[in-house]
């Protein structure tokens, strides 16, 4: 008897003996048996036999991992003789002809060499070597999954996913960490840009528009990280976000006024809210006509305009020179005769050049900026308007800002994962050295979760304006008809303050808000 039988053994003894004094009552006197017999049920029979036999899961895992094995290791010598064989005339050739050739070299490699893959698995072995000679190896099948809106690889062997806004790990991983890192390089390359010791941090996109940040030691500590922005094949429209519930056909129409109205824009949110797909979808209601300048870093705009300028920052060289940032990028396009200029993000001293823009004759210009809320919005641009190196009073900082933007788009993820329009706000103007924030439009609680945009039921300021510029709205799209059980609920947010514990919150009446209506008029004038 070997080890492994011994064991098997000795296990179903010990079994019997748990049974034997467990079936025997406490305190009573032993079972009569016959000579011979060492008591208690016969010993249980492993229904998988002992580890070592070939059914056992024991044993079938090892086989697998043994198969994967050998199957990495027969794809690293394969590639090894495809770059020996194909490697110097490779520059030669077309993308197309190149993957021919190497398809080809494969195949001959397995005429002439016993590789140990099955003919079954022969077509799926070359295919892999494809993506991992020309492709970008196991993030083929992630990149090509729809449902997937972010690759996070922490390392060769561990790779998150988001989808539909929730993370996961998943079971695909790189065969090894220099295959890892050959594919971070191939992404970063076809772009014309690096990732190194001397530049460790690089921004870069896929030729689909997906945006991909890297990060490599010293700088990540425990290896090389990689992380993928996936962008929808088809670029949203507006009706797609409504019928998502991100907004209401209320706002939209609000917002699309605003947008062939001229009147300049900002969307606020926090990281992975969509701003970049809402300034995607605002930009559809540009009239044709107009041309439109883009500036960002990584190009992932996907305007659809007819007479579009597509601009994209460069990071310095090996030797540190010939950088250039968003803020000259903003400065030259002054220069180009924009009607509009949106810029990706707004995160520096770019910001108070783009502002200048917006009071220039540029009105009607988009962008994006980092904030949790729009009055936190507000700090945020004086900060950025100061890091420009300018010494400007406050009180002139904010004044650039009110004459600058009209409209705040603030965006938000909610707990279960959608992103959706959290408010619409107004700039109405200052009183004193306050700002005026006012929400045309702002999400309440409902037992759907996800909430409701509804209108305040307040006339926006700059519905003059856009009547100036030939844009009418109608009116009712602001009038307040939810429910009054969710009065509270919505005074409450609208006021930024939590109703009091037992104090029922009335909404508004409509007397109330004429009164404003005509504050607001005798304010105008």
């Amino acid at each position: 008897m070997n080890l492994s039988e011994k064991l098997a053994a000795a296990d179903g003894g010990a079994d019997a003996a748990s049974d034997t004094a467990a079936s025997a009552p406490a305190g009573g006197p032993p079972r009569n048996r016959r000579a011979g017999d060492p008591g208690g049920p016969p010993a249980r029979s492993n229904p998988f036999g002992s580890p070592g036999s070939k059914g056992h899961p024991m044993r079938r895992a090892s086989d697998r991992a043994a198969l994967d094995q050998a199957w990495k290791t027969s794809k690293q010598k394969v590639q090894a003789k495809v770059l020996a064989e194909i490697g110097p005339s490779a520059a030669d050739l077309s993308s197309d002809e190149l993957r021919d050739k190497v398809r080809s070299t494969v195949n001959e490699i397995f005429d002439r060499e016993d590789l140990g893959i099955s003919p079954i698995e022969r077509q799926r072995f070359v295919e892999e070597i494809l993506e991992d000679s020309l492709g970008y190896g196991p993030l083929e099948a992630l990149l090509a999954d729809n449902s997937i809106t972010e690759v996070m690889c922490n390392a060769y062997d561990e790779i998150w996913i988001e989808r539909k806004g929730r993370i996961e790990r998943s079971d695909i991983e790189f065969t090894s960490n220099d295959q890892y890192r050959r594919i971070i390089d191939r992404m970063v390359h076809a772009v014309g840009r690096r990732v190194d010791e001397a530049s460790p941090m690089v921004d870069a996109r896929l030729a689909d528009g997906s945006r991909i940040n890297a990060i490599v030691p010293p700088l990540a500590l425990r290896g090389p990280v990689l992380t993928i922005r996936k962008f929808p094949e088809r670029a949203f429209l507006m009706q797609d976000l409504i019928n998502l519930g991100s907004l209401t056909m209320d706002a939209a129409v609000f917002l699309e006024a605003c947008v062939r109205g001229k009147i300049s824009t900002i969307v606020v949110g926090g990281t992975g809210t969509g701003k970049t797909t809402m300034l995607n979808v605002l930009s559809n209601f540009i009239p044709d006509g107009e041309r439109l300048i883009t500036i960002e870093e990584s190009a992932e705009l996907q305007i659809q305009g007819a007479h579009v300028v597509t601009l994209e920052t460069r990071p310095a060289n090996a030797e540190g020179t010939g950088e250039v940032r968003i803020r000259d990028l903003v400065r030259n396009s002054l220069r180009m005769r924009p009607d509009r200029i949106i810029v990706g993000e707004c995160r520096g001293s770019e910001t108070l050049d783009m502002l200048q823009a917006m009071n220039t004759g540029h009105a009607g210009s988009m962008t994006t900026v980092h904030a949790n809320t729009p009055r936190e919005l507000l700090g945020r641009l004086e900060t950025m308007v100061m890091m420009g190196g300018v010494e400007l009073p406050q009180r002139a900082i904010r004044e650039q800002i009110v004459m600058a933007v009209g409209i705040l788009v603030q965006l938000q993820r909610t707990p279960a994962g959608p992103r959706v329009v959290h408010s619409v706000t107004e700039i109405q103007g200052m009183e004193g050295d306050t700002v005026l924030l006012q929400d045309i439009f702002h999400r309440v609680e409902t037992h759907e979760g996800m909430g409701r945009l509804v209108p305040t039921g307040l006339r926006p300021k700059i519905l003059d304006e856009l009547s100036a510029n030939g844009i009418d709205v109608p009116p009712h799209i602001f009038r307040n008809e939810t429910a009054s059980g969710l009065g509270a609920e919505r005074a409450a947010s609208r006021h930024h303050r939590p109703a009091r514990p037992g104090r029922v919150v009335e909404p508004p009446s409509e007397e109330l808000y004429e009164m404003l209506a005509r504050r607001r008029e005798r304010e105008g004038k």
